[in-house]
């Protein structure tokens, strides 16, 4: 059994990734869990200026999340009628990271399926704050959802991967699963104008190996521009998922900490999922 973080502010694009993710697993036996974490700097309305008991505060805050998650609960079961799906609520008071982080460790959670902004917008950011902020730094595996995106399918997943680290099974987990789910191939992309060394040659191997009852083939892309090089084979190949392991090379952190005009250019409308790497 699957064991999934929904995290939730009611926005709208929240409440599309939580309906992403019941799609994706619908044939897959699963516990959702729909949390929704509360900060107090959050809150500055009239109402809850004029109260005068943090503890009053507190418990209407909590007690509004609840009946909200509630009632996403009821809409996602009236919806979907899935036999293989069970559904809890989480409501938290906590900074977004830890929160995220604590629910993960008490739940044994398998994978954060979350909504993220994309790259539109005034803002011309690629990932909301919170998002880029769990993938940092939660060990879980994230798959970010952009805003609008639906599941139309999971027949092409590419998997980036500059071989410089080495693998270990559990690290990969959540990508073979979904691969074998829907049958997908993965495509294993390299960006690199150099040869490989011999411990990348290691490395390679390694995934051959790990993935070799999916269907997947390794490509390598002539490109000095890493970023313009994947976003080109997402367009042209119909990529469903962009995955790759979090720091196993800079790519995520040069992603993060790109100037917004570039971020902006960097274009992902498909789900991202970052899967920690334990040997960095």
């Amino acid at each position: 059994m699957k064991l999934i973080l929904l995290p939730t502010d009611f926005s709208k694009n929240s409440i599309n990734a939580i309906n992403y993710a019941v799609e994706l697993f619908k044939n897959e036996a699963c516990e959702f869990y729909v949390i929704n974490i509360q900060k107090a700097s959050s809150f500055v309305s009239d109402d809850l200026m004029t109260m005068t008991s943090s503890a009053t505060v507190y418990h209407t805050l909590i007690d509004v999340a609840k009946k909200s998650i509630k009632n996403v609960i009821k809409d996602l079961k009236e919806t979907y009628n899935n036999d293989l799906h069970k559904f809890y609520s989480i409501v938290d008071y906590d900074n977004f990271v830890d929160g995220i982080n604590q629910a993960c460790d008490t739940r044994g959670i398998d994978l954060i399926i979350m909504g993220t902004k994309g790259a539109s917008g005034a803002e011309k950011v690629l990932f909301g704050s919170n998002t880029a902020r769990v993938m940092q730094r939660c060990s879980t595996p994230v798959l970010a959802i952009p805003d609008g995106c639906k599941f139309k399918g999971l027949d092409k997943i590419a998997f980036t991967s500059n071989f410089s680290i080495r693998y270990i099974s559990e690290d990969l987990k959540s990508l073979f699963d979904i691969s074998k789910l829907y049958n997908s191939s993965i495509d294993i992309l390299h960006v690199t104008e150099d040869e490989l060394t011999s411990n990348q040659m290691d490395n390679r191997a390694y995934l051959d190996r790990y993935f070799s009852n999916l269907n997947h083939e390794f490509v390598n892309l002539q490109e000095s521009d890493v970023f313009k090089a994947i976003q080109d084979y997402i367009k042209d190949y119909d990529i469903k998922i962009l995955a790759m392991t979090s720091r196993q090379h800079s790519f995520l952190e040069r992603l993060f900490n790109r100037h917004l005009v570039e971020a902006f250019a960097f274009n992902i409308d498909i789900p991202f999922l970052v899967m920690e790497n334990s040997n960095q």
